[in-house]
């Protein structure tokens, strides 16, 4: 790097070289902290030399010294900083893929961290096209999201992964995340918009019809009614019972207002003691009663 009479440019390819052998030497010593120095210089050389194809390495190694020294917030931050010389270098894709990767390694320490880099890798990858790769991001970001009870920010992540999957006509996979969506807005104690996103669904090909459909109305129905055994029920359904485990624990733990008990009159006590025939003449009453839903 030293310039003199006769060198006036420092030379940072060969500078970046040495230093990556001494990054090397370091980790292999278990000498982190200088490891680390060795690197960060490695890339400043490449950097100044207009060179960004090193930060695969970079982000790589980064990745280990967060893992080895128990510092991953920052070592997050610098694979961030190399995703960006990525986008820079017209590279989105590995751009995309060291973002991946960031949120992999933060995802247990701080889920709202890794929902971001999710998310931003989403994005990167919907840019260029790849949808399938932003499905997966979007998905992983959903899961936590749903797993951390952000269950407002879930519902809409779970709204972007269908319109994706509608727009590439995979319309089995946009039942499913129909079924996710309505178990969040249960959660979210919002009727409302569960029944409207399976009403809103009816213009999915073959939705209206399908197993998906008919569980869920029955699921609406029971919630609605403030039938705890029917939506047990419901959600006890291979079709519920065998999603994404974070979409099946809502399913199991969905319960409906009001404890999820009906109510009874007292008259339908004593029509169970005196029997079929005496309960018979309650009957509309008490149907009468729950005729009118929640609403």
């Amino acid at each position: 790097l030293k310039t003199g009479f006769l060198k006036w440019k420092p030379d940072y390819d060969s500078a970046a070289t040495e230093y990556g052998k001494a990054a090397v030497a370091f980790k292999n010593a278990k000498q982190f902290d200088q490891a680390r120095e060795a690197c960060l210089r490695e890339a400043e050389a490449h950097e100044n030399n207009k060179a960004y194809l090193f930060v695969d390495y970079y982000s790589f190694f980064m990745g280990q010294w967060g893992l080895e020294m128990q510092r991953l917030p920052e070592a997050v931050q610098l694979i961030e900083k190399a995703s960006m010389m990525y986008l820079e270098n017209g590279t989105p894709d590995t751009a995309a893929i060291a973002l991946e990767r960031a949120g992999k390694l933060i995802e247990n320490v701080n889920p709202e961290k890794a929902v971001q880099l999710y998310q931003q890798a989403a994005s990167v990858f919907e840019n260029e096209e790849r949808l399938r790769q932003a499905l997966e991001m979007l998905g992983k970001a959903s899961r936590l999201l749903v797993r951390g009870r952000r269950l407002d920010e879930a519902a809409l992540s779970l709204q972007k992964e269908k319109s994706i999957y509608k727009e590439i006509e995979n319309y089995p996979t946009c039942y499913k995340k129909t079924i996710a969506q309505v178990l969040v807005h249960l959660h979210r104690n919002d009727y409302v918009a569960a029944e409207r996103c399976v009403r809103e669904s009816y213009s999915i090909p073959g939705f209206n019809g399908s197993e998906d459909c008919a569980a869920l109305e029955q699921l609406l129905e029971g919630y609605d009614q403030q039938d705890q055994d029917q939506v047990s029920e419901v959600c006890n359904l291979p079709l519920f019972k065998y999603m994404d485990n974070d979409y099946a624990k809502l399913g199991l733990t969905l319960v409906v207002p009001g404890g999820g008990i009906k109510k009874k009159s007292p008259n339908a006590v004593q029509d169970k003691a005196r029997g079929p025939a005496a309960a018979g003449s309650h009957g509309d009453e008490e149907e009468d009663e729950y005729s009118g839903g929640l609403c």
